[in-house]
């Protein structure tokens, strides 16, 4: 976003990561339309996700590519599922689609769509994914069709901090992707997925979030340490705000010379 959201930035980060040997993924996020009093920090720039995570796909060869997280109410479900798919296909198999439920209301109000169905929406966007990728021909709208390609489904991050996404993640959900949430929540809500998880008939969803990495290590090396006490699976690293390409490099190497060796 903002001043970053420019092509050899782009490029130079998620190649970067991907020369590390460190990252398994680069992963972007998702706004379509940022209200003016919402955008400082990114004057309201953001390069559109999908459509991002296909010209990276085409930059990289190793690394997966995610979202995290799209906003599902903000598209038609089933052009999401295409655009997922062609993804997926151009990509080798390498997405992680990290999808939430979104937040910002002039961002709702801007695309026309109703925040009170907000959670109806994702669902019926995630129903749709599972839908089309089990079957060659399937049907919406009682129209028959095909759809192709239609690769392996790509893992799915349910995402959000709300009690519904714990239901959501259970059911949907290769890992639950939380936000802010305080340890002790992190570990009963995380437990009620595998409860529900189970009931549903489904393997447990891992557990995937975020930390946070400015340039000093202690802290994060610390934080990763409780969070693999607490079970976490996948943890995507933020680099908070970075000039450029050049910056992002520098915070790489970081990482991967003085945080890396303290984990296997």
């Amino acid at each position: 976003m903002g001043p970053q959201a420019e092509v050899s930035t782009i490029v130079d980060c998620v190649q970067a990561a991907e020369r590390s040997g460190v990252f398994e993924g680069a992963f972007v996020v998702d706004h379509l339309c940022v209200p003016q009093e919402a955008s400082e920090g990114s004057d309201g720039r953001y390069f559109e996700a999908l459509t991002t995570l296909a010209f990276l796909a085409g930059g990289t060869s190793r690394i997966r590519i995610g979202v995290s997280v799209l906003i599902a109410p903000y598209r038609p479900s089933l052009l999401v599922a295409k655009q997922v798919a062609t993804i997926q296909e151009l990509s080798g198999g390498r997405l992680i689609l990290g999808v939430g439920v979104g937040y910002i209301d002039g961002e709702f109000k801007a695309l026309g769509v109703s925040r009170k169905r907000r959670g109806a929406l994702t669902d019926e966007l995630l129903e749709t994914i599972y839908r089309v990728f089990e079957q060659d021909v399937t049907e919406s709208n009682g129209q028959p069709f095909v759809f192709s390609p239609r690769p392996a489904r790509p893992l799915i991050w349910v995402g959000g901090r709300g009690v519904r996404t714990i239901e959501r993640a259970a059911r949907y959900g290769d890992a639950y992707h939380p936000i802010n949430l305080t340890d002790d929540e992190l570990r009963e809500r995380s437990a009620r997925v595998r409860e529900l998880a189970a009931e549903y008939g489904r393997p447990a969803p891992g557990l995937a979030l975020y930390a946070g990495f400015d340039g000093e290590v202690s802290p994060l090396v610390d934080r990763l340490g409780v969070l693999g006490e607490i079970g976490v699976d996948d943890v995507v690293i933020y680099f908070h705000r970075y000039a450029d390409g050049g910056a992002f490099r520098e915070r790489v190497s970081q990482f991967t010379e003085e945080v890396a060796p303290h984990f296997t």
